[in-house]
């Protein structure tokens, strides 16, 4: 059993100002000297990239439906051995969902600080709190912060409204200065704002003093013990990342080093070939944004073909496997009115086009050959393809889900899968001979 102070931070929805206010959090008390240590609730992707240039550290994951509750254990357990501070960012609204953040909290007992976005309410503030504070029984919502706080009489107006026994953080005013630019549903990657740092460090100087409250330790037992791991021992598996392709959890690489393998980034941008590997992952991203540049490097596509044509294995999900199709055409119309195709990789005999709404969005399990795995799906484009799947994602309330193509060495779906959820299954994937080979101990 291992002690840390720890707080999850949630909101009543999403857009109340969560993920800003956990980046300042770290960072002030990274400022302070204090080794904090940052978690995202759910399988978001963009929100951990912030918080990682916020504290300094990789940022999983906890989810108790794509991560399991041993493998949320065996994260909160490590972090508390090395932190002074464990942060962890909510998902939406602190009770949406199945499993909620709220599910979370009370699961491991971690306290809740509720980010209210204190715009155009007064006295409702309170109502607001209380709610959260009371709606499920089990949720220790501890202290509570006002973001976007007009003026001095407002936040007084706000606290006062505050149920007792529930800590008043203070009051985060409005400051465009501070904003994080957004896309889709979520923030812009964070590579892409350039004056990050600066937008960071000054949301931490405007905290006001009473956010930096430490709650009391929490105590955090040891996970049961890790399943065997099939053993990747030998093999370079090369990731494509850049700016096109950024969704990759940490976790996910901890996982293919944890097997033995070496793993090798690359740029599909900027590179002219594959380095030498024996396995390909190209991960999700924003391939709609770069069709010019992904299309015109010849030698890197020749590269990738080359290695699918030598039969080395190939998982592309989401982007990846947009990258993979026939054609991308980013949905903005013809030519001439601003919009763009462009031939790709065409190792998938598909053709994809975005769309200006969500196609799909939430968890995911999808089993292969008596294998399973879990992750989750998020995506604005289609696929039309002639290629029949070889299996068919299920929502954990059993709804149909994403299709999987296989096509030689390529495995692709719109799925994003988290590797430690299905290990045999994972390994299967980036080498033909996993089952066969083997447990590695974990």
């Amino acid at each position: 059993m291992t002690a840390c102070p720890a707080l999850l931070i949630a909101a009543p929805a999403s857009g109340q100002g969560k993920t800003l206010v956990t980046a300042a959090l770290a960072r002030r008390h990274v400022r302070a000297g204090r080794r904090v240590r940052v978690f995202k609730c759910g399988p978001d992707f963009l929100d951990p990239m912030v918080l990682e240039a916020a504290s300094g550290a990789p940022v999983c994951q906890l989810d108790l439906f794509m991560v399991g509750e041993e493998g949320c254990r065996a994260l909160l357990h490590a972090a508390a051995q090395e932190a002074d501070l464990i942060l962890v960012e909510g998902v939406m609204g602190l009770h949406d969902g199945t499993p909620s953040a709220a599910d979370l909290a009370i699961r491991f007992g971690l306290p809740v600080m509720a980010v209210v976005d204190g715009s155009s309410m007064a006295q409702t503030f309170g109502a607001l709190v209380h709610g959260l504070a009371t709606y499920r029984p089990g949720v220790n919502l501890a202290a509570v912060l006002a973001n976007r706080v007009g003026s001095a009489r407002h936040a007084e107006l706000l606290e006062q409204s505050v149920p007792a026994g529930i800590r008043w953080l203070g009051a985060l005013g409005r400051d465009q200065a501070i904003g994080l630019p957004e896309r889709h549903l979520g923030l812009v990657q964070a590579g892409e704002v350039g004056d990050l740092a600066a937008r960071l460090d000054r949301a931490a100087d405007m905290l006001p003093e009473n956010a930096l409250w430490l709650p009391e330790p929490v105590h955090f037992s040891e996970a049961a013990a890790d399943h065997p791991v099939p053993s990747l021992e030998g093999l370079t598996i090369a990731v494509a990342r850049d700016a096109a392709f950024a969704f990759i959890y940490p976790a996910n690489v901890a996982f293919l080093e944890k097997a033995g393998a070496q793993v090798r980034y690359f740029s599909p941008l900027d590179d002219e070939a594959l380095p030498p590997c024996d396995a390909l992952w190209l991960p999700g991203g924003y391939p709609e944004l770069h069709l010019g540049r992904l299309a015109a490097n010849a030698t890197m596509l020749a590269s990738i073909r080359a290695h699918h044509e030598a039969g080395r294995p190939i998982l592309a999900e989401c982007g990846g496997m947009l990258y993979a199709c026939q054609s991308l055409d980013d949905g903005k119309g013809a030519k001439e009115d601003g919009g763009k195709r462009a031939d790709l990789l065409g190792l998938l005999p598909a053709r994809a086009t975005m769309q200006p709404r969500l196609a799909a969005l939430g968890m995911q399990e999808v089993e292969i050959e008596g294998q399973s795995v879990r992750g989750h799906t998020f995506h604005y484009s289609t696929l039309e393809t002639d290629l029949p799947p070889i299996a068919h994602a299920r929502t954990p309330d059993g709804r149909p889900g994403e299709r999987v193509f296989r096509l030689g060495s390529l495995v692709s779906s719109y799925m994003h899968l988290y590797f430690a959820s299905g290990p045999k299954l994972t390994a299967a994937l980036f080498d033909a001979t996993a089952p066969k080979r083997d447990l590695k101990p974990g």
